[in-house]
């Protein structure tokens, strides 16, 4: 045999190796992540006090400010306060309650953004996929074949093209406020940046006569290959359910 066909079969056999070995993994993954899983978790829990029936009444405001405008979902977590005997209100000034959230992030992220989005709290910073690790690399989590060298580097890219666990996720931020017959004094502190070395300090003070909770809600859904039209109908449902159950 000579030495260029040695070559030749020795890499044939390194490739039918790789082949392999990125199989295991990529099967490994699809074994792992096989069942979908979907998850709902807010970042501050909120108690709202019992109320008397004639204070069962709610102001809902639901906007999106996502790249997802026709993820709306406004008529549906009406109808589900209304479902535990609240009555939708179209006047603020007639509600007992106002609900107001903002979907601002929806489609697809890693698992690394989006505990950073949940941790951030409401208000806090928001990451994209791009942010955290890339869903190429984190998101394909690979099933933990024993691979060393330049090999573990050629049989991940390969087992990433064949499988990937894809995550999908909603981040909304919450307010609910409580009329109250109580006067409640409230402060806002701002930090304006101007240009790269200066920043500008702004205070506010005013009474009110309403009580407010802010929590933040990430629900995401997780499967080997899942697709967003697969997973918006959970993300969708998890979220009407989180804000209508704090009623």
């Amino acid at each position: 045999m000579t030495q260029k066909a040695a070559k030749t079969l020795s890499l044939m056999a390194a490739l039918v190796a790789l082949a392999l070995l990125a199989g295991c993994a990529a099967t490994t993954t699809a074994i792992r992540y096989q069942d979908l899983k979907v998850e709902t978790q807010m970042s501050d829990t909120v108690f709202l006090d019992p109320v008397p029936p004639e204070q069962r009444t709610v102001y809902v405001q639901v906007r999106n400010t996502s790249d997802q405008p026709s993820f709306n979902i406004q008529y549906e977590v009406s109808a589900a306060i209304a479902a535990k005997g609240y009555q939708v209100v179209y006047d603020p000034r007639q509600a007992h309650f106002w609900l107001m959230a903002n979907i601002l992030s929806v489609g697809q992220t890693d698992k690394s953004a989006l505990e950073l989005a949940s941790g951030a709290g409401f208000g806090g910073a928001i990451a994209g996929a791009a942010a955290g690790a890339l869903i190429a690399r984190s998101g394909s989590e690979l099933g933990g074949a024993a691979i060393g060298g330049i090999a573990a580097g050629a049989a991940e890219v390969i087992a990433g093209s064949m499988v990937k666990v894809n995550w999908f996720a909603v981040i909304t931020d919450v307010e609910i406020s409580e009329a109250s017959n109580e006067g409640i004094s409230e402060e806002t502190q701002s930090n304006l940046r101007q240009g790269s070395s200066t920043m500008v300090r702004q205070s506010s003070a005013r009474s009110t006569d309403r009580k407010r909770f802010r929590t933040r809600i990430a629900s995401s859904a997780r499967q080997v290959n899942l697709t967003f039209p697969e997973a918006e109908p959970l993300l969708r449902q998890g979220l009407i359910n989180s804000i209508s159950g704090m009623f």
